[in-house]
């Protein structure tokens, strides 16, 4: 037996990512590509990614590519303000910027970006998000603006 049709148009932010974190949906494939190992939804603005690197994520100079960094940073921003839409509600990206502050390699162990909501209006939104290693420790941080879409007419 197959799992009940959802359609997300008719849920909250909040209501799609539980069904992505309790498997009911499929993750979304940059999940996959990137090999994120878990989500957690801390709270409405506020959501966390992981992922152990691997030596597939890293670049030329033998540490782990910027654009790791950069994808769990602007996945847990955006699922931040993904959290808060309202049934039909639709969002993109505005801006992402970003401070690398540490390398990571695979001795690093376990990441995880936690993403929070500053600021939600009705059009934008503003999001950051820290990337750090299992100690606590800062390896990345980064803010994100997103333009929030209605529901079509």
């Amino acid at each position: 037996m197959s799992a009940p049709s959802v359609d997300p148009s008719t849920m909250t932010g909040m209501q799609q990512l539980r069904a992505v974190v309790d498997g009911h949906v499929p993750a979304p494939g940059i999940s996959t590509l990137m090999g994120m190992v878990d989500m957690e939804i801390l709270e409405e603005g506020s959501v966390a990614v992981s992922l152990v690197p691997g030596p597939q994520h890293y670049n030329p100079i033998g540490s782990v590519h910027g654009g790791v960094h950069a994808t769990l940073l602007d996945t847990a921003c955006a699922c931040s303000v993904h959290s808060t839409l309202a049934p039909g509600e639709t969002y993109t990206s505005l801006d992402l910027t970003l401070k690398f502050l540490r390398g990571i390699t695979v001795d690093t162990g376990r990441v995880r970006a936690v993403g929070s909501l500053l600021q939600r209006g009705r059009r934008t939104a503003l999001a950051q998000a820290r990337l750090e290693d299992a100690s606590g420790r800062l390896l990345a941080h980064a803010t994100s603006s997103c333009l929030i879409l209605p529901p079509p007419a």
